[in-house]
């Protein structure tokens, strides 16, 4: 039904608008305690063998949904209702900002692909987290992905994270330092390990002294040379971080002006997964993001070496039950072969 829907009409209209109609939707069902109830124990992956623990947080599956779509913590417990076993939220900015200006999101239909050049459009951190202090109406692991204001210049970038991190590390059962974006104007300039080094470890500072210690991961672009994501692992090792994230959106593509997810992001995101996995181990915990569509992905991205994998772009193609039906066929797969646990997957072909 929502394939029909999508193609005859969804497809025709504006994605930002409909983006912001289903933002408005997800953060009114978030506040229907009875239907946001009855939702998450309809849909809510419940099978025990799906079950995963990542820097000490209990998961109960690996899939969930990468940052981008609920950008200001509006609705996150309506989109663990609807399915997802964790949920990415931001990328949130100490300071409020408008992003770039409009059109700036595109659909690939073709590629079942996205372009997006939205520029960190959120209304700031402390927004953010009074949002994630509402009690949960219902379970939803909540990570909070953190990027640097536009108007701060590079050389105070450090204190900008900083400001986010205290504000919002509290509040997350993990964070993200997000230097990967390619549409704020030098962003990606800061996963020079140069500059990266004080970045992560004055962010991990904040997030280590919180009453829990928040569980702190970077997310990286596919763009990266390969000795640059091996630069990148060793840095994270260094500095004790829990985990990384890849990948981010690519700008290696002819269309408009932005970063590309999706479909074409597949073989890339793979493959620095691999390599990944390859430098590190099972030291760090692997978050495989990119071009996610199906229970195969999910079942590769598992095989070479994730603990945990994401997606979103699928989401638009496929509809609010996209996760609730990855979760069943990953179900199914984990039985037809005799799988008792998902953890036992995660690995196996790694060298």
């Amino acid at each position: 039904m929502y394939r029909l829907l999508f193609s005859l009409v969804l497809r025709h209209l504006d994605p930002e608008r409909i983006h912001h109609l289903t933002i408005r939707a997800l953060a009114l069902l978030s506040v229907l305690p009875v239907v946001k109830k009855l939702l998450h124990r309809t849909l809510a992956p419940s099978d025990p063998a799906l079950r995963v623990s990542a820097f000490g947080v209990h998961f109960p599956s690996p899939f969930g949904l990468a940052a981008g779509f609920d950008k200001d913590a509006a609705c996150a417990e309506a989109l663990s209702a609807l399915g997802f076993g964790h949920v990415e939220v931001g990328t949130v900015t100490a300071h409020a900002q408008p992003g770039n200006p409009r059109p700036r999101l595109f659909r690939v239909t073709e590629d079942r692909a996205v372009i997006n050049r939205m520029g960190f459009n959120n209304a700031g951190a402390p927004a953010a987290a009074r949002r994630l202090r509402r009690t949960r109406g219902v379970p939803a692991i909540v990570g909070v992905n953190i990027g640097k204001t536009k108007v701060v210049p590079e050389s105070e970038a450090a204190d900008d994270y900083v400001t986010s991190a205290k504000e919002l590390a509290p509040l997350a059962d993990y964070l993200v330092v997000n230097v990967s974006s390619p549409n704020t104007p030098g962003l990606r300039n800061l996963q020079a390990v140069e500059l990266l080094r004080p970045l992560l470890a004055a962010v991990k500072q904040v997030a280590d002294s919180t009453p829990r210690r928040t569980p702190l991961l970077v997310k990286i672009a596919p763009d990266l040379a390969d000795d640059d994501v091996d630069a990148v692992a060793d840095l994270a090792l260094e500095l004790g971080l829990d985990g990384i994230i890849a990948t981010n959106t690519t700008i290696r593509h002819s269309g408009e002006t932005g970063g590309l997810s999706g479909r074409p992001l597949k073989a890339r995101s793979v493959e620095v997964l691999r390599r990944l996995r390859a430098r590190v181990g099972d030291r760090l915990t692997l978050v495989s993001v990119g071009g996610v569509e199906n229970v195969d992905d999910v079942w590769e991205r598992l095989l070479a070496g994730a603990t945990l994998v994401q997606g979103y772009t699928a989401m638009i193609y496929g509809g609010p039950l996209w996760a609730h039906s990855l979760h069943r066929d990953l179900s199914r797969r984990l039985k037809r072969h005799g799988v008792k646990s998902v953890t036992e997957v995660i690995g196996r072909t790694a060298p």
